[in-house]
């Protein structure tokens, strides 16, 4: 009875710890095509990425335009973000449930591929028939992948030397 009691506390606090977040507030700044920052009910900031898709980066054709879309869907608009996660650099990762999905929208435009692994099929076949249709990102002869520009960015940077 003992261990069935642990195992249940366990499982409640890995649930709580790791559960479904949802945060909701106003955007009060978009950073680029899939960055913004909310002011939560709670009175913090938080840095949200959009999951699932991947947005040129700055210096990269279709930034600006990507950037000024998501601006025009979510910005000062009071938004609840599911959170699927955190990245590598602990920036959460979430999808707006609260309004229409900025990342469709953004596929459908040409604006962003879909996430380098695994990428969600919905969204994928969104960003194929954006591609077949020569929209956005898609116009151009060698659209390079943001993952891609950012580790040839990486590469460009200066060593420290020890």
């Amino acid at each position: 009875m003992n261990k069935i009691g642990l195992l249940l506390l366990f499982l409640s606090v890995m649930n709580s710890t790791f559960g479904a977040e949802k945060i909701t507030g106003k955007v009060v700044a978009v950073l680029d095509g899939n960055t913004f920052e909310m002011l939560a009910e709670d009175n913090d900031i938080y840095r949200i990425l959009l999951y699932g898709i991947d947005c040129p980066e700055s210096g990269q054709p279709f930034a600006e335009e990507a950037k000024k879309e998501l601006e025009k869907l979510i910005l000062k608009q009071k938004i609840t973000v599911d959170i699927q996660g955190k990245n590598r650099l602990g920036v959460r990762m979430g999808v707006v449930v609260s309004r229409d999905d900025p990342r469709e929208l953004l596929l459908r435009n040409g604006l962003a591929w879909t996430s380098e692994n695994n990428p969600q099929s919905d969204l994928e076949r969104l960003r194929l028939e954006a591609e077949a249709k020569k929209t956005g990102i898609w116009a151009e002869t060698n659209p390079v992948p943001p993952w891609i520009f950012r580790r040839e960015q990486s590469m460009l940077q200066p060593k420290m030397s020890q």
